[in-house]
């Protein structure tokens, strides 16, 4: 394995494990695929709108934790509707797919008109299944887009969505031969797919691609093949798949020591390279690009959180926020087909906690993405996020 700085690895593991539970593997959304198509039950606009909010408390402390931050955030949105009336019902399901099958079949039976969460991707697929054919909607919290499909969205940002801003943002700034470096296992080959992807989608051009096992001897086996790589076909940007927790720390130290510098090889991230705030520290990636959030969006949504409840919210927290956001943005045109399959995937999008998002038709979302850079170990923008779908970066 490797070895992490012990400045980065404590605080880092507290945030990354919900989010790496996010990924877990999910069963075939095929099965129920298309059930979702246009429809979604009936509402009545005059009455408040019974939405079921599926977290995953009474499962570990962390669960607890982010069931918490969750519910909260669902709170804050409705505290703010505007002559919008939700009825917010809120079940746990203890982090686990059977639990969550069942509380999605017993809020729809309770008369949930869509059902926000749950969090974990497996959970998330079983609610979608348990619900599919009362024509219910499932707004999950997951970022795993192979549950996507049918009735089920996903919430969480995707690796599409961010390659798609950065290599797109490179294209544009010269950075077009582009080197992939990833991990070879199912994280680092569906950030590899979404990269090569995104090079296909932005006439950008694919110089090759490294992967490299978990351990720190492949890693550093890695480095003299992605020298050569960079080297032999010209390319002008490195992308990497791994963050803090796993083998950025060490990529930051050898690939410079190696030749491969941002001064030559314009490195570029999937991941949030200001997440934990070490990373920031971290030499070797001084001047690398990354995607966040809009920041004045984000810094808001934190700063009303934490008026309100005294504490900072996780990251992802805001993805509940978004969820009643989206649904008041659809309820408030007082339409009995607002929460229907159709309306959910407008094209206007919704305004949420981290910016712009809108749902797309395979069940994955687009979310307005600012890019980064790291300067004297802070964050410096280098384009803001898009404030309307069909602006810069889209």
């Amino acid at each position: 394995m490797f070895a992490i700085p012990s400045t980065i690895r404590k605080p880092f593991r507290l945030l990354i494990l919900p989010l790496f539970a996010m990924m877990l593997s999910a069963c075939d959304p095929a099965a129920f695929a298309g059930l979702g198509g246009g429809s979604g039950p009936k509402i009545d606009p005059n009455a408040p709108v019974p939405v079921a909010l599926l977290i995953p408390r009474g499962g570990s402390a962390s669960d607890n934790l982010l069931a918490k931050n969750l519910e909260n955030a669902a709170r804050l949105a409705i505290s703010d509707l505007d002559g919008v009336k939700i009825d917010l019902r809120v079940y746990g399901t203890a982090g686990k797919a059977g639990t969550a099958a069942t509380a999605a079949s017993q809020a729809v039976a309770d008369g949930a008109k869509i059902i926000l969460g749950p969090v974990y991707g497996e959970a998330a697929n079983a609610a979608g299944v348990a619900v599919a054919e009362a024509g219910v909607n499932v707004l999950s919290f997951s970022n795993n887009t192979t549950i996507a499909g049918g009735n089920v969205f996903v919430l969480g940002p995707t690796f599409d969505n961010t390659a798609n801003r950065l290599v797109s943002y490179a294209k544009r700034n010269g950075k077009d031969k582009i080197v992939v470096l990833h991990a070879n296992n199912i994280g680092g080959q569906l950030g590899r797919n979404a990269i090569q992807q995104a090079i296909a989608a932005n006439g950008a051009t694919l110089s090759g691609s490294v992967d490299y096992a978990l351990s720190q001897q492949a890693v550093t086996a890695a480095i003299p093949k992605v020298k050569a790589m960079m080297s032999n076909t010209g390319a002008n940007a490195l992308f990497l798949t791994a963050n803090s927790s796993t083998a950025l720390p060490l990529l930051s130290q050898m690939l410079p020591s190696a030749g491969v510098t941002n001064a030559k090889s314009q490195y570029i991230g999937l991941t949030r390279w200001d997440v934990p705030a070490q990373t920031l520290g971290l030499d070797g990636i001084q001047g690398g690009w990354f995607a966040l959030p809009d920041p004045g969006a984000t810094a808001a949504f934190s700063a009303r959180y934490n008026a309100a409840y005294g504490s900072k919210p996780l990251d992802i927290a805001g993805l509940a926020f978004d969820g009643v956001a989206a649904v008041a943005s659809l309820v408030k045109s007082r339409k009995g087909n607002a929460l229907t399959t159709t309306a959910l995937t407008q094209g206007a999008g919704f305004r949420g906690a981290g910016g712009i998002f809108r749902l797309l038709p395979d069940g994955t979302n687009q979310r307005g993405l600012a890019v980064a850079t790291i300067r004297s170990k802070q964050v410096v923008l280098l384009e803001a996020a898009p404030q309307a779908f069909g602006g810069a970066g889209f």
